[in-house]
């Protein structure tokens, strides 16, 4: 193991004889942590080649079970987020594409930090359970065209331990081992092919554009050595998506956009990210076509009338999500005021996330718990004109003490300009 880590340390390729050794005894725990560390180190400064990358996502994948979704008709086409706040897309988009003929089998996950998590979300819904055996998650998408599930707890436990490694080690940040760690999970979901939402911005992982697209260009590069098509689509999170924040206000939102009532961003992304799926899917011939039938789908109610059949078949109460009120709310609120006048050139998705953590709507450490009732509405959004003492966000919680730090975070979150700002456009690139 040594001369392993001293051969990556000096830039050199390990070899998939070499890679296989590292991965087996780190997982037996014949290789101890601290040498694995110091391998991640070294694969931090010296990067890998496309073809270590492919072969780590590879052993990875194979580390644990497999889903294997042959048993489902059609092309099983799967969406990947890399993180974000307000990201409620999967609840709009997995039964819009499922309404559209694609089957959507997902597996999930929950939210720790600033980013909210499909599971906890899809859990503010009384009686709806995300935890299925293999049986029933496919037997749910042969039924329904559709079944969203956390994950097997033996889904790649290589990537489990070699995230915890890089937590506490400072290698997070390396785009080998972020493209290993989210193609190693989708691959070994089952998917054949899959569009991954990139997220760039304050609120997101990547920071940059550039680095965006180098992910992206490793991700696909993963997929085509594993002879899947992956698409990928970056996307801003310099300001939270949609209106919402924290998980019942969420499904809320999700449901309004469902509906076609939904804020234009979220409906913008969710059109670009099923249109793709469609294509991928062979049900539409190209994405014009397939925004056009995904359109058809939500005006005509189709869409909404998936999800209900979705929350329905996994146990959740229907008449929720009929009657949006019944959803989990807060004994307190609170109306969070400017205190500044001009246009909103700045709302920080971190800070933003960080407030709603506060609040209960998320996770401080893996073991806290949710309040599903917990959150913020957003009433403004860049490029708004805001007069001093005008409301900028309701705030929701059970605990009546989180109110101040969350606005001490949010008085990060908001700037303001006297000119108008420029647009930003959400849909930055996409990459085949």
């Amino acid at each position: 193991m040594v001369d392993l880590i001293v051969k990556k340390r000096n830039g050199l390729e390990l070899n998939k004889e070499e890679l296989t050794s590292i991965i087996d005894g780190f997982i037996s725990g014949e290789i101890p942590d601290y040498q694995i560390s110091a391998l991640l180190m070294a694969i931090y400064f010296k990067g890998m080649n496309s073809m270590e990358t492919a072969i780590l996502t590879d052993l990875m994948m194979r580390s644990g079970d497999l889903i294997d979704l042959s048993a489902i008709e059609g092309i099983k086409v799967d969406k990947h987020s890399t993180g974000g706040v307000g990201d409620k897309t999967t609840l709009v988009l997995a039964p819009l594409v499922a309404a559209a003929g694609v089957p959507v089998a997902k597996m999930s996950g929950r939210g720790l930090g600033h980013t909210g998590g499909t599971l906890d979300k899809m859990e503010s819904i009384s009686g709806l359970s995300v935890n299925m055996t293999k049986d029933q998650f496919i037997d749910n998408v042969k039924s329904h065209n559709i079944a969203v599930c956390g994950q097997n707890a033996n889904l790649v436990p290589a990537d489990k331990k070699l995230y915890a490694l890089r937590d506490v080690s400072g290698t997070v940040n390396n785009i080998s081992l972020i493209a290993s760690s989210i193609m190693s999970k989708k691959l070994a979901c089952g998917a054949d092919a899959i569009v991954i939402d990139l997220k760039v911005g304050h609120g997101a992982f990547m920071k940059t554009l550039k680095d965006a697209e180098e992910l992206a260009q490793v991700m696909i590069n993963i997929g085509a050595n594993m002879n899947r098509e992956v698409i990928a689509v970056i996307t801003s999170m310099s300001e939270p998506l949609g209106y919402t924040i924290g998980n019942a206000l969420e499904v809320k939102e999700a449901i309004d956009t469902l509906k076609g009532n939904g804020p234009e961003d979220l409906t913008e992304l969710c059109l670009e990210l099923g249109g793709h799926m469609l294509v991928l899917g062979k049900v539409a011939e190209n994405h014009e076509q397939a925004v056009l039938k995904l359109k058809e789908l939500i005006s005509s109610g189709k869409a909404f009338d998936k999800f209900k059949e979705f929350v329905s078949a996994q146990g959740g109460d229907v008449n929720s999500i009929e009657h949006t009120e019944e959803l989990p709310t807060t004994e307190h609120k609170r109306i969070y005021y400017s205190k500044e006048e001009g246009f909103l050139s700045d709302l920080n998705a971190l800070d933003v996330g960080l407030a709603s953590v506060k609040l209960g709507a998320g996770r401080e450490t893996k073991d806290s718990a949710i309040d599903f009732g917990a959150g913020i509405r957003l009433l403004k959004k860049i490029g708004d004109f805001v007069e001093n003492g005008d409301p900028l966000a309701e705030l929701y919680s059970n605990d009546e003490s989180s109110f101040n730090k969350a606005e001490e975070l949010l008085n990060l979150a908001y700037k303001f300009t006297e000119k108008k700002p420029l647009e930003k456009p959400l849909i930055l690139k996409t990459v085949r």
